[in-house]
């Protein structure tokens, strides 16, 4: 069974876990997540389509990410992550931790922080690699497409991740 931290609203670690997805989060609790952007040098990144069978947002694209583990810092995690989600061991690559984001939401007891990372990697095809019960599809996609996903109701976390998505 996975467990989680629980933070407190300025994202300090209060002592106390939860189980992974047990929703009970109170007012000023909350649990901390990853996301972590793949650019390549030409100015596509690596997203991913989600599974059909997944029970949130089935059929979505998105970046790899997921919950920090007990114990584990924000880094250690969204490196676990793409490395599990994509194969991409991003311990040498170019650029890191870019912002934080929070999202509170009493009615489902789910409080989070959103540690956002951007790496870069000039990687091809035979680089990635997937877990074929999680993921659906993946791309190289510009910032054009990605946009056209998002106004299209298909692209997770897009308004709240998307400066990311620029190389300006």
């Amino acid at each position: 069974m996975e467990f989680w931290d629980i933070y407190d609203e300025n994202k300090q670690l209060t002592g106390r876990k939860m189980k992974r997805n047990d929703w009970c989060l109170k007012e000023g609790e909350y649990h901390l997540t990853v996301l972590g952007v793949i650019a390549r040098p030409d100015g596509t990144f690596l997203i991913t389509k989600r599974v059909m069978t997944k029970a949130w947002a089935p059929g979505w694209w998105e970046v790899s990410g997921g919950g920090v583990q007990a114990g584990e810092s924000s880094e250690e995690a969204v490196r676990r992550e793409v490395k599990e989600e994509t194969g991409l061991d991003v311990r040498n690559a170019e650029g890191g931790y870019a912002f934080t984001y929070k999202r509170v939401n009493p009615d489902e007891g789910d409080n989070y922080f959103v540690d956002v990372y951007r790496f870069v990697m000039d990687i091809d095809e035979k680089d990635v690699s997937f877990q074929e019960a999680e993921i659906d599809g993946h791309m190289f996609a510009t910032r054009e497409q990605i946009e056209s996903f998002a106004k299209e109701g298909k692209f997770l976390h897009y308004d709240s991740i998307k400066q990311v998505f620029s190389f300006d």
